[in-house]
């Protein structure tokens, strides 16, 4: 049984990134470029992708994630074919070996079984593309007949060469057997004295095998990241492609340049977004979902016909439908809103569980707590969980009314259908249906007079 068998090339220094961080591990959209790469063959259900890493061995191994990676370490960096060289023994010699590259990072999976499939009868097919400036791209050389004859370098081409528009992508497969006997003759003998993988096309052509291509029509695509010029570039690429996939499921985006998605989004018909909103990791928006200018969500779940008002962040959160949060909410991890709730301006709920109908409507702090159902929380309230080493619960039952800047010192209970007058600070549990509060007596001082400025 033939398997396709990728081999990442990821080991480059990046230098024009000027960074400390490798280069592979710049993020496009809120990921690792590659971790798109690798991504990008899950739907191929490939059985193992091997990485050929080097500079920054461990930063890459410990943020990299997928199933069955293989790991090549190339200690030194002497050009491609010396990067694959690495890494073709992993392979077994009837597996279909597909190279690719972990700084390009918009690499789709249509294009990679497009190029798997490409082999055909062939003995190597690479992905090429078209562009207008082809400099500093390796050239493909073609016969009369149109057949391919073998891949030139910039540096090594002449002048009628470097016309030549269609481009080596880098992307290439062959079987294993093949790749190990082409890797074995391999020479430094050109102008990078670097063992060139395109060099194999042409000792599969002097063998009499034919080489088949796939053009890519997208340019952008196969773009390679070198510095962070072009790394802000594809950003915007990636970008458009992610709105782009919402608004032609049904979302409204005010403005498409003013939309950041830096993970997966989920979202259902006539969900609406203004400008300025960044969606990160995995967020799932219901239908009819508004969300106003400047709100971030991270890692949330929010539900049909929610209104997220401006300037609002939620992270880690679940928000069943019909809920209204904001303006200036801070919805911290932990955090579930039950249908119908309201947390609003300048409000901060951390591991909170606001029931059914309940309201925390004015600049008030909700952690460790489970509220219940049409419970009003007043304006300035505390549940004051933090006693200086552990975290304590509060509890407000079904139907409690809590005044405004009331402070709630758990571990405490207030019961169904309490009242908490405004002002107090209940250390104890507060009964059902009754008020409970704590003041101090209101009095007035005579005779007392502002302190002046000397």
């Amino acid at each position: 049984m033939i398997s396709l068998f990728p081999i990442i090339l990821a080991a480059g220094q990046g230098t024009r990134m000027r960074s400390a961080l490798p280069k592979v591990l710049h993020t496009i959209a809120g990921k690792p470029m590659l971790q798109h790469v690798i991504d990008a063959f899950e739907p191929l259900s490939v059985a193992r992708i091997a990485i050929v890493y080097g500079h920054g061995a461990e930063q890459v191994r410990q943020q990299i994630t997928g199933k069955q990676l293989l790991w090549a370490l190339q200690a030194e960096q002497k050009g491609t074919g010396h990067a694959v060289q690495q890494a073709i023994g992993l392979a077994q010699d009837n597996d279909l070996v597909l190279i690719a590259y972990g700084d390009v990072p918009l690499i789709r999976s249509e294009t990679l079984t497009e190029l798997a499939q490409g082999l055909g009868q062939a003995t190597l097919c690479i992905l090429t593309t078209k562009v207008a400036n082809p400099k500093g791209y390796g050239r493909l050389l073609r016969d009369t007949s149109g057949k391919v004859v073998a891949i030139v370098e910039e540096k090594d081409a002449n002048v009628e060469q470097r016309l030549i528009n269609e481009i080596n992508t880098g992307f290439m497969v062959a079987r294993a057997s093949d790749w190990k006997r082409w890797l074995k003759q391999l020479t430094p003998q050109n102008a990078q004295g670097e063992y060139y993988l395109t060099d194999c096309v042409g000792l599969a052509v002097a063998e009499g095998w034919l080489v088949n291509t796939v053009l890519c029509e997208d340019s952008q695509e196969v773009e390679g990241i070198n510095n962070r010029v072009q790394l802000a570039q594809l950003e915007r690429v990636a970008q458009r492609r992610q709105v782009e996939q919402l608004m032609l499921n049904g979302v409204t985006v005010v403005d498409p340049m003013r939309l950041d998605i830096r993970g997966k989004v989920t979202a259902q018909m006539d969900t609406y977004i203004d400008v300025n909103v960044v969606l990160q990791g995995d967020v799932v928006l219901g239908k009819n979902v508004v969300i106003e200018p400047n709100c971030v969500i991270k890692d949330s779940t929010i539900g049909d016909f929610c209104h997220i008002k401006a300037n609002s962040v939620i992270e880690s959160a679940i928000i069943a439908d019909d809920c209204d949060i904001g303006p200036f909410a801070r919805i911290r991890a932990g955090t579930v809103l039950e249908a119908e709730a309201k947390v609003g301006n300048f409000v901060e709920t951390k591991k909170a569980h606001i029931g059914f109908g309940s309201k925390v409507s004015h600049l008030s702090y909700i952690g460790d707590a489970t509220i219940g159902a049409n419970v009003n929380v007043g304006a300035g309230t505390i549940t004051c969980n933090y006693d200086g080493v552990n975290k304590h619960q509060t509890v407000i039952e079904d139907g409690a009314f809590i005044g405004s800047c009331s402070q709630l010192v758990a571990p405490v209970t207030v019961g169904a259908g309490a009242t908490i007058g405004a002002g107090s600070t209940i250390t104890k549990n507060a009964p059902p249906d009754k008020l409970t509060l704590t003041r101090a007596p209101q009095k007035t001082i005579d005779n007392w007079k502002r302190p002046v400025k000397e």
